[in-house]
Order: structure tokens, then sequence, then C-alpha cells
């Protein structure tokens, strides 16, 4: 697994796992559904890249975010006790 701590981390791991795939870029935003210049920024390590279009990309490219070292989320918590705006 490998731990990722910053943008240009990401980049360069999706790079990687697209290239020992022997895929290029138009081929992953083809895969994807993202445009190629999304994958140019994603791999260049751009900070404000749309969430849900990293995850299609990690999808395409076979792998899965995990999360570690947080708090597990408890399924019977609901947000009533949330207070935003309020």
């Amino acid at each position: 697994m490998t731990s990722i701590r910053a943008p240009q981390q990401l980049g360069d791991a999706l790079r990687a796992a697209r290239k020992q795939l022997g895929l290029t870029q138009p081929q992953l935003a083809l895969a994807a559904g993202v445009g190629v210049r999304f994958i140019v920024d994603l791999e260049a390590g751009k900070p404000t890249l749309r969430l849900e279009n990293v995850l299609r990309v990690i999808d395409a490219l076979g792998g899965e975010l995990q999360l570690s070292g947080l708090p597990v989320a408890d399924a019977n918590r609901s947000t009533e006790g949330s207070s935003h705006g309020a």
C-alpha cells in the first residue's frame, strides 16, 4: 500500500500505475470518463481537482481509496446533533 500525504505523491502514484498498465493519458481519460487535461493535472499534482473525478481515475486503474488512522464511523449515529449555520 502507498502512503499519500500530498497531491504530488498521488499524481506520481497514479502515473506509475497508468504506465504499469500500459495506458496512455488519453486511454485512461476515456476509461475514467474524464478529460485528458484532468489526467495531466492530476499527474502533475494539482491540488484543486474534483474528488469525484479523482475517484473515477483510481477506479479505472483498478485501485480503491482506503483511509487509515481515522476514527471508525458509527453507522447508528445520525447527523441530528450537527448544527451548521444554526
